[in-house]
């Protein structure tokens, strides 16, 4: 198999290739600066760079490799010219390939066209003249008219401070990790996204100059991606569709896409009818967010045309604003030929409690479960289903149950969590939400019961039930009234107002510590309150104090640094401090604690530094 010659190393040093190419130097030294270059001599093995220009670029010696395989460039003579055309076209993954594969295999040629005579230079002379493309940020494109200039962005500019502050976060960014033991130093990287946040909730714009590095850190993170693209605005979005490395911002993310003026009919006519996927689902999100029986309407007018997938995807808009206007399309939707879009439109009519569906998901779980009062005490009792008809299928009901779940829980379940949640305080004896969950279950249905009610409360958004159903934060997670999961209690937790979230999760930490709380802290609002705040630094505390592993609560470490309130740090000095190693204590965990609490203490200083830096006028 023929492929580019060894001793040039095609891919392992094109940054030499790609400068001896584009200057036509006399050899691939990489020397520079005043004085002579240092003088490496023909010896074994030696060839001279491509594009070294003739009669200096010749290799000698033993093992040259002069001759059909020289790594001339293209003005040495011994590389075609029409050879190194035949492939200057070609893209950097069509150059790549045919390295790997080899030349013989896999030409450097256009599809359709003959290979050059070359083939191993002409490849080498391209990857290089891609190089230096790269490294100047030319795009080889046809000539045509200037883009349009980008539209005015009337926010005000960031103080200067804050200027090169995220001038210095996006160069961290960028820069190589180290890798191993973190040390005592912020980790800046995690600090763009609340800077980020902090500058869109301030209404300043991005500098234009770090417009690409702001850009290329979204197109790396994307959770970045719509605080990056608010804070970007309008010259972020033009600078985005003139390089495909951003394409990202021209699609996905409602906030990603340039938006007309909602009160202008014949525009909003237009771009619907007209405009690429992503500018639609956005048009539909400002639409709906200024008038959401409007935006319906505008997406019933093409309903019927619509791809599957794309049905799927403007139906999930309507879960921002959804309300009891848009029951009748989603009832039409209840027919569609895609499962999935039956499946999302029953899901958004059961978060309607008077929505048809409910009632009639209600009656149907009326006839599984009911107030049971043949024993001592009353408790409740339940018949799942023995069927799934067509009825219920319309309704959203999947009749094949996933792995490892019986088909007659699983519909029961899709009954109760689709039915209105007061329904069952009236149908068990009118007890508020507290005394339904504490009564007892027969047949050991209670998990999937209360399981059932969790969901509902969730898409109900209903907080009576989500309290009651999350239970005292100090109880023992598997003996609570409703879930002993962590993945449901977050999400009840969210249904929660901001105040009473953090005051539970606190409670809970202080109760059972960190090891089970990591999920919980994630739906807490930033900054933590002060309790929340506190019971997770005494919880690190006792931890600390008990020889725990630090590395096991490294990541409620990394959580407290984004999002304990940094006037917390002055009372958490005294933590930094190296402890005398204990008997029976992890090795080394003293000196890593005070590293970590070393760490907190700094990066929490360093956002109190941020944000006045953001306040400065």
């Amino acid at each position: 198999m023929t492929t580019a010659p060894t001793t040039a190393a095609p891919f392992t040093n094109v940054t030499a290739t790609a400068t001896s190419t584009a200057t036509g130097s006399g050899s691939g030294s990489a020397h520079s600066g005043p004085g002579p270059a240092p003088d490496r001599g023909p010896g074994p093995g030696s060839a001279s760079a491509p594009g070294s220009p003739s009669g200096s670029g010749s290799a000698s010696g033993p093992g040259s490799t002069s001759g059909p395989g020289s790594t001339s460039g293209p003005g040495s003579g011994s590389a075609s010219a029409s050879g190194f055309d035949a492939v200057a076209g070609l893209s950097w993954e069509e150059l790549v390939t045919s390295a790997l594969l080899g030349t013989d295999r896999r030409p450097p040629a256009p599809r359709g066209g003959p290979a050059p005579a070359d083939a191993p230079a002409a490849l080498l002379d391209a990857a290089a003249l891609h190089t230096v493309r790269q490294r100047a940020g030319l795009r080889p494109a046809v000539p045509q008219d200037r883009p349009a200039p980008a539209a005015p962005d009337p926010r005000p500019a960031l103080p200067e401070a804050a200027r090169l502050r995220l001038a210095h976060l996006l160069a961290d960014r960028a820069a190589p990790s180290a890798g191993g033991r973190r040390g005592a130093a912020p980790d800046l990287t995690e600090l763009i996204p609340q800077w980020l946040a902090t500058a869109n909730r301030m209404g300043y714009r991005a500098p234009a100059s770090l417009l690409p590095p702001l850009l290329d850190a979204a197109r790396a993170r994307t959770d970045l991606r719509p605080q990056a693209l608010a804070f970007a605005g309008p010259r972020g979005l033009w600078l985005a569709g003139l390089n495909p490395d951003w394409r990202f911002a021209l699609r996905g993310a409602a906030g990603g896409t340039l938006r007309p003026d909602v009160t202008d009919p014949d525009a909003v006519a237009r771009l619907w009818e007209e405009g690429l996927f992503a500018e639609r689902i956005a048009l539909l999100d400002a639409v709906r967010a200024q008038d959401p029986p409007a935006g319906t309407a505008l997406l019933a007018t093409t309903w019927a045309a619509e791809r599957a997938e794309d049905r799927l995807m403007f139906l999930d808009t309507l879960r921002s604003g959804l309300g009891n206007a848009d029951e009748p399309f989603l009832e039409q939707a209840l027919s569609d030929r895609s499962r999935n879009v039956r499946a999302t439109a029953a899901e958004l009519l059961s978060a309607l409690p008077a929505s048809a569906l409910a009632g009639r998901m209600a009656a149907r779980a009326l006839s599984c479960v009911h107030l049971d009062r043949t024993g001592v005490s009353p408790g409740i009792a339940v018949e799942a289903p023995h069927e799934c008809d067509a009825g219920m299928q319309r309704d959203g009901v999947a009749a094949v149950p996933p792995a490892g779940r019986g088909e007659r829980s699983c519909w029961l379940g899709q009954l109760v969590e689709a039915t209105p949640l007061d329904v069952w305080e009236e149908r068990l004896g009118g007890r508020a939400a507290e005394e339904v969950v504490a009564l007892p279950v027969a047949d050991e249905w209670a998990g999937e019961l209360h399981a059932a009610w969790c969901r509902a409360a969730v898409r109900q958004r209903n907080p009576h039930w989500s309290r009651a159903l999350l239970g005292r934060p100090s109880a023992p997670p598997a003996s609570g009234p409703g879930t002993a999961s962590i993945a449901e209690r977050s999400k009840l937790l969210s249904v929660l107002e901001e105040g009473e979230r953090a005051s539970w999760v606190a409670g809970f930490i202080a109760a059972h510590g960190l090891s089970e709380a990591f999920q919980l802290l994630g739906v807490c609002t930033v900054p933590w309150a002060g309790p929340l705040g506190r019971a997770v630094v005494d919880a690190l505390d006792i931890a600390r104090d008990g020889g725990s592993y630090p590395w096991s609560f490294s990541g409620v470490m990394g959580l407290a640094e984004r999002c304990l309130d940094p006037a917390e740090a002055d009372r958490l000095e005294v933590l930094t401090a190296a402890q005398d190693e204990q008997e029976g204590a992890s090795p080394g965990a003293g000196g890593y604690w005070s590293e970590a609490f070393q760490r907190l203490v700094s990066t929490l200083r360093l956002r109190a530094t941020m944000e006045a830096e953001l306040l400065a006028a």
